[in-house]
């Protein structure tokens, strides 16, 4: 016989939207693809990834330093 569970897609549920849903939302903002923040449910992958943001330069820095935007830093 076979056993059914049907809360079984919860924790997938939640893990989506503690992890998925705010990366997506800080990669759109700094100017990447917001896809990428599907790396965050990869083991290990995540943990690149996360340098990856805080560490490169954002395509949204590039553009308000060159725009000469106040408050942007100096390139």
């Amino acid at each position: 016989m076979l056993y059914h569970h049907h809360w079984l897609g919860l924790p997938w549920l939640i893990v989506l939207v503690i992890a998925v849903v705010p990366f997506w939302r800080i990669c759109k903002r700094v100017g990447h693809s917001p896809w990428l923040s599907l790396l965050t449910l990869l083991p290990l992958v995540n943990l690149v990834f996360i340098y990856y943001l805080a560490f490169s330069q954002w395509p949204s820095e590039n553009r308000a330093a060159s725009a000469g935007a106040p408050g942007a830093p100096p390139a």
